[in-house]
């Protein structure tokens, strides 16, 4: 197989891609990389080795185990085999340090993102492109971050998000980042598909993709960034503090929305040991998508997360009433609270008319529903 033609590079990515998927589900980290190895020899750079077929490879992973088409573990084993492809590609493709870089990027995740493969594959992508890059991996907490930036000066810090839920963790480091002089570049699911909760921070760039990322940078430098803003100056909604009182009770309101639903459960018994595990990890994400939406004052957050959380369910055969049952719990306990009881009301209305089907456009967005593992 060549790829030296734009239509055989297409054909040769997708046909790369699949016996890609094939290695990782089948645990063989032998044969993914020889597939990603043999996608390099027969012409494919190594941008598109990363991007299109290790990057598309991963993107079915999640999409798979949403529809329960693959287990938890089995997604995890293809996420730590697609990592170490990654790592045989760089040292084949010519990431080594450049002499004469065009710069100095750090890439990391917000703090409490487990899912660092979106952030490795930018990184490894800079440095094709000739750029030094810090990778510093899942969850780095705010401060350390900042303590790196200082130390090393970097042109940008690129900061990547899967899960809305760390949105508020997010708005604060990106704070952080230009009030030590150093602009931001925000990508991934969680700032929205189409960027808004990068414009709605003042994120200095917005990238849909690694790819677009990495144009951007190449395409200049980032504005300087203000360091005198304050959060409640870019979300005024925040005043009525309805954000504060759901995030800072969330625990509190678990236990509120299980025993509801403990009391409208039709079997005698109620919920087993492993049931009550399950569903409570279930409602702590659906309070923490509320808190998120209150964050952002955008209700179509939440509303889709509770729609692809009805999909994922359904895939598993559980019971349909719960979710339904949580939200009326939420509503009642959270009546008062104007925002918050719109929220309810919107992901009900629709919640009633069907479950989200589960796609590729939602799934990094929220595909761990009962892990907050790595994967």
């Amino acid at each position: 197989m060549t790829a030296e033609e734009p239509e055989d590079r297409h054909t040769a990515r997708a046909a790369y891609a699949r016996h890609l998927w094939e290695a990782v589900v089948d645990g063989d980290e032998y044969a993914a990389t020889r597939t990603a190895l043999g996608a390099l020899d027969a012409g494919l750079d190594a941008e598109s080795v990363l991007l299109d077929v290790i990057g598309a490879v991963q993107r079915k992973v999640g999409v798979e185990w949403a529809a329960n088409r693959m287990s938890v573990a089995g997604e995890h084993a293809a996420t730590a085999i697609n990592d170490r492809v990654i790592a045989v590609i760089s040292q084949r493709g010519g990431t080594a340090p450049p002499k004469s870089p065009r710069g100095r990027v750090t890439v990391a995740c917000v703090d409490g993102e487990w899912h660092a493969l979106p952030a490795r594959l930018l990184a490894e992508v800079l440095k094709l492109r000739g750029w030094r890059v810090d990778y510093l991996g899942a969850q780095v907490p705010a401060p350390h971050l900042i303590a790196h930036l200082h130390r090393t000066g970097p042109e940008a810090a690129a900061l990547s998000g899967s899960l809305a839920t760390r949105l508020p963790t997010a708005h604060a480091t990106i704070m952080a980042c230009q009030g030590a002089g150093v602009p931001v570049l925000v990508g991934g699911a969680a700032f929205g598909p189409d960027g808004r909760y990068a414009r709605l921070f003042h994120a200095d760039a917005w990238a849909p993709d690694a790819r677009s990322a990495a144009d951007r940078l190449a395409g200049g430098p980032l504005p300087p960034p203000r360091a005198d803003r304050r959060a409640i100056d870019d979300l005024p909604h925040l005043a009525d503090h309805e954000y504060t009182r759901v995030s800072g009770t969330a625990p509190r309101l678990v236990e509120v929305v299980l025993t509801g639903l403990e009391r409208r459960h039709p079997e005698p018994a109620g919920f087993t040991t492993d049931q009550r595990r399950q569903t409570a990890e279930d409602v702590a994400h659906l309070v923490d998508y509320l808190a998120a939406a209150l964050y952002t004052d955008d209700a179509g957050l939440f509303a889709g997360y509770v729609l692809w959380t009805a999909g994922v369910l359904a895939a598993r055969d559980a019971d349909p009433h719960h979710l339904p049952a949580a939200l009326d719990v939420l509503g009642e306990h959270l009546g008062e609270y104007p925002r918050t009881r719109r929220m309810l009301d919107r992901a009900g209305e629709g919640l009633a008319a069907g479950p989200a089907p589960v796609s590729a456009d939602v799934v990094d967005a929220a595909r761990t529903a009962d892990t907050e593992e790595p994967g």
